[in-house]
């Protein structure tokens, strides 16, 4: 459904992302942003996904500043090789990859009103992109790793937020949900039966009932805020 298009930030630094475009007039506009795992199969299906519900569905290579063309699977080797990328990029100078993410949706934002949904790493980089990135009108982090952190929960998103966390993620302690969501009464929080990652049916965390309901509550949320 979708085409690897070529973006360009505002410091001249340009970079692939993926874009699935809707079958008729498009709604909005939804960016998408990885995990660790690159611009993979399953966040193209994520972004097709989207864009069959009607939106412009824009992925961005959120890895593109410190390596090029990464696709990674789910092994423990994967695993590895992405938190050392993902780790590279967070060393950058601010902005950092925030500015790609503007890019994207500078980019998407032809179609109408944006939306920013996120995996793990992209839960956090969705969560930092509420507060600081200009053009958004609604936020859907999804198991935000760091993101309930006391640094992080300090940030104050421009826009209406959707969160998702499961309750048996050992990367998010539930204490620090508990947390976040006392510091933050305006965003709107769901826990599921579940553990880290499980969106993702390629993973073995995988929820398909967790992963249903949390659509269905994103797609709601952004059919109020987008279009």
């Amino acid at each position: 459904m979708g085409q690897f298009i070529d973006l360009t930030a505002r410091d001249g630094f340009t970079f692939p992302a993926y874009v699935a475009e809707p079958a008729g007039q498009p709604k909005g506009a939804v960016v998408v942003v990885q995990e660790i795992f690159g611009v993979n199969s399953h966040i193209r299906a994520v972004a097709d996904g989207y864009a069959a519900s009607g939106y412009l569905a824009v992925a961005p290579a959120t890895f593109h500043r410190v390596k090029q063309g990464v696709e990674l699977g789910y092994t423990e080797d994967d695993m590895k090789a992405g938190f050392a990328l993902k780790t590279a990029v967070e060393a950058l100078p601010p902005p950092g990859v925030l500015q790609d993410i503007q890019a994207a949706v500078d980019y998407a934002g032809k179609a109408g009103k944006v939306g920013i949904v996120g995996y793990c790493w992209g839960g956090l980089l969705t969560w930092r992109a509420a507060a600081v990135v200009s053009g958004l009108s609604a936020a859907a982090p999804y198991y935000g790793g760091g993101m309930t952190t006391p640094e992080e929960s300090a940030l104050q998103p421009k826009v209406p937020v959707l969160v998702h966390f499961g309750n048996n993620d050992h990367w998010i302690p539930m204490p620090t949900v508990d947390a976040f969501r006392a510091a933050h009464p305006e965003v709107e929080v769901h826990v599921y039966e579940c553990g880290h990652g499980f969106n993702c049916d390629q993973r073995g965390s995988y929820n398909a009932v967790a992963a249903k309901l949390a659509l269905e509550r994103t797609l709601a949320f952004f059919a109020q805020h987008v279009g």
